[in-house]
C-alpha cells in the first residue's frame, strides 16, 4: 500500500506532516464541518451532493469554503493518485480556522481545508441497535441539520450501546420520536413504503436519504419509537452503507432482504 497521503490547504503532504495550528478551532472549539464520501473504482460518488451539503452548512455557520466544485475534484483526484487508492473513503473537514482564545471568531479567519481517505472496508449488511438513552438529538438546534465538528451526542449514544451489548444507537429526539442513528438516517418499512424522519424533527439530510426521497422510494413521516418494533422492515442508510436491523433493544426485528436490497441499489447507484 502506497504510502498515506492527505490534501491540506491546497498541497499534498503525508499525512505524519498534515501540521494544523493547535490554535485551530476546529480542534479547540469544533468550529467546522465535514463530509464522507464513498470513493468506488477511483470516482467519488454524489459529490456535487456533499459539496452542496457542506456549503449549505458552512453558510450557516458563516464558513468560508475555498475551491470550487472543480478545484475539489482536483483536489481529490490528485490525493486518490498519490494513495494509490480506488475504493475508498474520503473525508473533507473545513474549519474557521486558527483564532485567538474566546468563542467569538476572528473578523478575517483563514480557514483550514484538509481532505483525507483510506481504503473502504464494506460493512456488515446486519447490524443491532439499542433505543439511546442517555442523550438526544435537538431538533431546535441548527447543529441538528449540519455534519458539526461536534459530535459529542452521537459518541455517547455509540458508547452506550457498545456498554448494552449493540453496535448502534437509536437517537431520539426531544419529543421522543426516533430521527436517526449515531451515525445513519433512519428507514422504517410500513405499508410497501420506506418512511424516514422529516428533517424538522432532527434527521440529518443525508446524501442517501436524499436520493431515496427524490426516486420516490421514501417519504418523510415521523416515527414513534414502537413503530421499529412493529415494522417490516428498518435499515440504516448513510454514503457508505445500508445496514439492516435485526434486533434493536434485545428484540428480534421483522427484516426483509429484498426491500433491503432496493435500498442498496440506490445506495450503489453511481449517478
Amino acid at each position: 500500500m502506497a504510502e498515506p497521503f492527505a490534501w491540506l490547504n491546497g498541497a499534498l503532504c503525508p499525512v505524519d506532516r498534515a501540521l494544523i495550528s493547535p490554535a485551530d478551532r476546529g480542534f479547540t472549539l469544533g468550529d467546522g464541518i465535514f463530509e464522507t464520501i464513498r470513493v468506488a473504482n477511483g470516482a467519488p460518488r454524489h459529490l456535487p451532493l456533499h459539496l452542496a451539503r457542506l456549503r449549505q452548512g458552512a453558510d450557516q455557520l458563516g464558513l468560508a469554503v475555498p475551491l470550487s466544485g472543480a478545484q475539489f475534484q482536483t483536489a481529490i483526484s490528485a490525493l486518490l493518485a498519490a494513495s494509490a487508492l480506488q475504493n475508498a473513503t474520503l473525508r473533507i473537514t473545513l474549519t474557521r480556522g486558527a483564532g485567538p482564545r474566546g468563542l467569538l471568531p476572528p473578523a478575517n479567519p483563514t480557514p483550514t481545508l484538509l481532505i483525507t481517505c483510506a481504503p473502504f472496508i464494506a460493512a456488515a449488511p446486519e447490524i443491532s441497535a439499542i433505543i439511546c438513552q442517555s442523550t438526544r438529538r435537538n431538533e431546535f438546534s441548527p447543529l441538528s441539520h449540519i455534519k458539526s465538528l461536534n459530535y459529542l451526542d452521537s459518541i455517547i449514544a455509540r458508547r452506550e450501546a457498545a456498554a448494552r451489548g449493540a453496535e448502534d444507537a437509536i437517537m431520539l429526539n426531544t419529543k421522543g420520536d426516533a430521527v436517526a442513528a449515531s451515525a445513519a438516517n433512519l428507514f422504517v418499512l410500513q405499508n410497501g413504503s420506506w418512511a424516514t424522519p422529516p428533517v424538522r424533527d432532527g434527521a440529518l439530510a443525508g446524501t442517501l436519504r436524499a436520493r431515496l426521497l427524490a426516486c420516490g422510494l421514501a417519504h418523510e413521516a415521523p416515527l414513534p419509537p414502537e413503530s421499529l418494533f412493529s415494522a417490516a422492515c428498518v435499515c440504516l442508510g448513510n454514503a457508505l452503507s445500508v445496514r439492516m436491523l435485526t434486533m434493536l433493544d434485545g428484540q428480534a426485528l421483522q427484516t426483509n432482504a429484498a426491500a433491503a436490497q432496493a435500498l442498496r441499489l440506490v445506495w450503489e447507484a453511481a449517478r
